[in-house]
């Protein structure tokens, strides 16, 4: 089975505290791995530092068999690495439509082409069967700022997908969103899925982890306590104890 991400000894410190201590794991090509762990686990941190924004204090990070360790996030975006963050990152200020565009547009222009105002034709045929995809193509014209907040995920979703990335990190998709919606949410998920695109998926809702995610890694305190297939996680008993307490 071919790795498209590999996390080896993986570590961060803040000062004395030691926020990533020496984790190893891989996603494999084609399935969803969820990440969980109590509340300060480590599972941003280790976001944070795959994609660029913190550097790690030490281990490696390969992506596709190519060493991303230390990267800026730029940089891990254009290698096919896509995320959404805890708070949606949305510009409430214009459409639906227009935040799609502005995704790809953010990534992947400069100074020159916003200037002179190249075709967008391409971006905006793309972003309307993302949206027809998403189902949220009837708000196409809607201002951000007024969607709902589950509608906003999926906006949020799109925005990743305008770069067609080959490895999707969601952290918490489903927070704040109502079960509707959650649903809603989790099918795009499988079917995108289904489609080739591998995930490594943050999400505190444990109904939600245990059917959408084919293997999951469980942190606590920085380290790695678990690794397994959804049923092996539910009864590990040091899983349980980092939870709930023993």
């Amino acid at each position: 089975m071919t790795n498209i991400l590999e996390i080896k000894g993986l570590r961060k410190k803040f000062y004395q505290l030691e926020a990533v201590a020496g984790v190893d794991f891989e996603v494999h090509e084609g399935e969803i791995l969820g990440l969980i762990g109590p509340n300060g686990s480590g599972k941003t941190t280790m976001f944070d530092c795959i994609t660029g924004i913190q550097r790690p204090t030490a281990g490696d990070i390969y992506f596709m068999g190519k060493r991303i360790t230390r990267m800026k996030p730029h940089s891990v975006y254009k290698h096919g690495i896509g995320r959404t963050f805890q708070l949606v990152q949305l510009f409430p200020g214009m459409t639906v439509l227009d935040n799609m565009v502005m995704a790809i547009q953010e990534s992947e222009g400069t100074l020159l082409t916003r200037l002179f105002q190249i075709d967008e034709s391409r971006d905006v045929e793309k972003a309307i069967e993302l949206l027809e995809f998403l189902n949220i193509i009837h708000l196409k014209d809607e201002f951000a700022k007024n969607l709902s907040y589950g509608q906003q995920k999926l906006l949020d979703l799109g925005m990743v997908l305008m770069s067609d990335p080959k490895l999707i990190m969601l952290d918490e998709p489903m927070a704040g969103v109502n079960a509707t919606l959650g649903r809603e949410i989790g099918e795009r998920l499988l079917e995108l899925n289904e489609r080739g695109c591998s995930f490594l998926v943050i999400e505190h809702n444990m109904r939600v982890v245990m059917n959408l995610c084919h293997r999951i890694v469980v942190l606590d305190h920085g380290k790695k306590i678990a690794e397994g297939l959804p049923e092996e996680i539910q009864d590990n008993q040091q899983v349980l104890e980092a939870y709930f307490g023993g």
